[in-house]
């Protein structure tokens, strides 16, 4: 376990004046455009993108999510991007960054993510986009260190964990408190890598 208990509040976020945009090989990680909504709705409608989540989203719910990143990413810089693969798909879902607003036995901690709609699986974009995103985190955020929380049978996700380096981080399991207390799958692992530990694979 961690040694000490931290809310978010202590860890400082820096802020940009303008949206930034990465671009990797392939990916262009964006601010959202009110022209990527239908496909975002359409993908969280969709039972095997939200295979490991309580339940797919009605459109008005997927739009209100949509409106939180974006608003975060408007304040901050930086948030959970718009995912594109220029000339091939306009949007293929979100790869990026998010502080959890909830108290939890990792924090404090800002967690790395990803959601792809189907037709972009299996290409290797949510590990392009991902490491783009660690290293942004490491290099211009300066973040100790980054997490990633999810269901433990979601082995995809822990695949791509362990592709950008990251391990599981025993010991700080934990009851995600925005899912049905009933869901059976509401205890959520955590994977972590350090600023140390990215440094000294020679990534500074």
């Amino acid at each position: 376990m961690p040694d000490t208990f931290m809310s978010i509040a202590s860890l400082v976020l820096p802020s940009f004046a303008a949206p930034v945009e990465i671009r990797t090989p392939r990916l262009l990680l964006r601010q959202w455009k009110d022209s990527d909504l239908d496909a975002w709705a359409a993908m969280n409608a969709d039972a095997e993108v939200r295979k490991h989540f309580p339940k797919a989203l009605a459109r008005d719910e997927a739009i209100g999510e949509s409106d939180r990143i974006r608003a975060s990413i408007a304040r901050r810089g930086w948030g959970m991007w718009a995912a594109e693969v220029p000339g091939v798909h306009p949007f293929i879902g979100f790869i990026g960054l998010n502080d959890p607003a909830f108290e939890a036995p990792w924090q404090p901690a800002v967690e790395i993510g990803w959601r792809l709609s189907r037709d972009a699986w299996s290409k290797g974009y949510a590990t392009e986009g991902a490491l783009a995103a660690r290293d942004f985190a490491f290099t211009h955020l300066q973040l100790p260190q980054i997490i990633a929380m999810s269901v433990e049978p979601n082995t995809p996700s822990h695949r791509v964990m362990d592709r950008i380096g990251m391990t599981r981080w025993h010991g700080v399991e934990f009851d995600h408190p925005r899912v049905p207390v009933d869901w059976p799958h509401k205890r959520h692992v955590v994977h972590r890598l350090t600023h140390a530990n990215w440094a000294a694979k020679g990534n500074s």
